[in-house]
């Protein structure tokens, strides 16, 4: 294993997103159509908030809903905006960052993912999956 490699050698690049303005239906739908846990919310390229699934479980009966399922039952979700339910207060990380500093941020914090900046620009995603992979591929 490689000291010192940064976490732009793992991280995820075409980062899905959504705005604030978006509905909680079409974040479902991003998660469940791309199999993902977690969202950045941004305006622009800066990044303003994280939707997790797990977010959307909390509100709603979402994982009642068969995972093939196209239809959605959106009366919970029309009782909630983006901006209310998403993380606001994140920890982001320069692609700089080694691979070492991220797992050991996301072992003492009670989230799964972590945006990356540059430059006030979000550039990709890391999450423990991606830790884990990594980790695994060097076995």
């Amino acid at each position: 294993m490689k000291k010192g490699t940064p976490i732009s050698e793992i991280m995820t690049r075409n980062v899905i997103t959504l705005s604030r303005e978006d509905s909680l239906e079409t974040a479902e739908r991003l998660f469940k159509t791309n199999n993902i846990r977690h969202i950045p919310v941004v305006s622009g390229k800066e990044i303003k908030g994280m939707l997790s699934y797990t977010d959307l479980l909390r509100i709603s009966f979402a994982d009642a809903v068969d995972e093939s399922e196209e239809s959605v039952d959106t009366v919970v979700y029309n009782m909630f905006t983006i901006e209310q339910v998403m993380a606001k207060n994140l920890v982001s990380v320069p692609s700089t960052t080694t691979i070492k500093e991220v797992a050991e941020i996301l072992s003492k914090k009670e989230f799964h993912a972590i945006p990356v900046e540059d430059n006030g620009k979000l550039v990709g995603i890391v999450t423990t999956t991606d830790l884990m992979n990594f980790l695994l591929k060097q076995f």
